[in-house]
């Protein structure tokens, strides 16, 4: 009998687009998160104020936010790859001028003050906004839909990476060079990324419903995904589960005063995740979980939680680092699963508007998750702030469980062969 899915872990990679597809994800997050470290490494150097770093997340949030529907309505209506291709370039007229004001950093600072670096800021969450949601449906469109899975934990494992290696070659360059030098290999990264773009050919374009009002279009998404109670508590899980029980944004108070590691030791806890996230997508390659999705999906979240509320009461640096590997694990079996039930629950005509729901709830929930999490570790205290985000991932998993019998019986597998 044939296999309804290739044993073949790296069965994806067959496909050259799909090749290029993740190259370019990998490069894009590297060349962003090099950008990231200038942006807050640059301003906190002129202004010394904590406030000011709580404002770069602001400044990229909103705008993203605020187009994604608009982003995902694009996405829809014209072609994928040229609109990929038209903000890459805004992505890299931004990079470049970053790389052009940080020449003559302080004194541009001086002279100007931050405030044309918190529009650039702007304008990359304006391009985070387009792409987020146009990249997810362009991707849709390299594989065959029994690749999901596997092309789904590819994804995350590359995007992980690029989340380790972005920060840390950043912070290198920076370090042992300044601003403008890592500017300008951001500027180089995205130049590349931007050519991997070139080597995909154009998909169709989707047929989408002509003559409804523009503002029914774009809010088309929203319904959809409020309508599909699969998908609607996939994408409500691992928001709570970002917004709850996160802890990125306070493992420098951890790393000072819990475990009195310093700097050293905070740039491991904050690379554990990716690493754990890492190795379980190599596992999720082998042992895709389409089975009994639902439940996997359950499972994972709650453990996550578990792992953030002991990682909340370990003194020890050793156990910590493991804890925070193990919820970046289970957050990505979270991440691979949602990927996959929105690419095999959406049609084609509507991957632009409902990946645009998935970048408002998901996309900016870091953003806003470390806002959550530094107002209730200011009124609860350090440790009472994380036990309690755990605690109320745990709940919201609960009444998933008992509100949602669609997930808890959701089997990808099905999903995955239908045609």
């Amino acid at each position: 009998m044939r296999k309804l899915f290739p044993a073949n872990a790296y069965s994806a990679f067959r496909y050259p687009e799909f090749r290029f597809f993740v190259t370019a994800r990998f490069l894009l997050t590297v060349s962003w998160q090099i950008q990231a470290i200038v942006f807050g490494w640059f301003i906190y150097s002129f202004t010394k104020d904590p406030l000011s770093l709580g404002l770069i997340g602001l400044a990229e949030a909103i705008p993203s936010i605020t187009v994604a529907l608009f982003g995902g309505y694009l996405a829809d209506k014209y072609d994928r790859k040229k609109l990929i291709i038209i903000f890459l370039l805004l992505f890299l007229i931004t990079s470049a001028s970053l790389t052009f004001f940080t020449y003559d950093g302080m004194a541009n600072l001086n002279k100007y003050g931050t405030f044309p670096v918190y529009a650039l800021i702007f304008m990359t969450g304006v391009v985070r906004g387009v792409l987020g949601p146009t990249s997810v449906a362009f991707s849709a469109q390299l594989i065959p839909k029994t690749e999901y899975a596997n092309a789904s934990a590819w994804s995350s494992s590359v995007w992980q990476l690029g989340a380790v290696t972005g920060p840390a070659l950043g912070g290198l360059v920076y370090g042992y060079g300044n601003a403008y030098y890592a500017s300008l290999m951001a500027f180089v990264i995205g130049t590349i990324t931007l050519l991997c773009y070139t080597k995909i050919n154009s998909k169709p374009l989707p047929n989408i419903i002509s003559g409804l009002p523009l503002m029914e279009k774009l809010t088309s998404g929203i319904r959809f995904v409020w309508n599909n109670k699969v998908m609607l508590t996939a994408i409500t899980l691992d928001l709570f589960a970002v917004l709850f029980g996160g802890a990125v944004a306070l493992l420098p108070m951890f790393a000072d005063q819990i475990l009195g590691t310093g700097a050293e030791g905070l740039g491991m806890l904050r690379a554990a995740p990716a690493l754990g996230a890492v190795f379980m997508a190599v596992i999720l390659a082998y042992r895709p979980p389409i089975h009994n999705a639902g439940n996997k999906l359950l499972l994972a979240v709650s453990a996550f939680g578990v792992c953030m509320i002991l990682f909340a009461l370990s003194t020890n640096f050793i156990l910590s680092l493991f804890l925070l590997a193990l919820a970046g694990m289970f957050d990505n079996v979270s991440v691979v699963i949602r990927a996959t039930i929105m690419q095999a629950l959406t049609p084609d005509d509507m991957r632009g508007r409902v990946s645009a729901v998935n970048t408002i709830f998901i996309g900016s929930s870091n953003e806003i998750g470390a806002f959550e999490s530094g107002v209730t570790a200011r009124i609860f205290g350090l440790i009472p702030s994380v036990v309690i985000g755990g605690c109320m991932t745990l709940v919201v998993v609960g009444m998933s469980y008992k509100l949602a019998p669609s997930l808890r019986k959701m089997n990808l597998a099905k999903e995955l062969t239908s045609p």
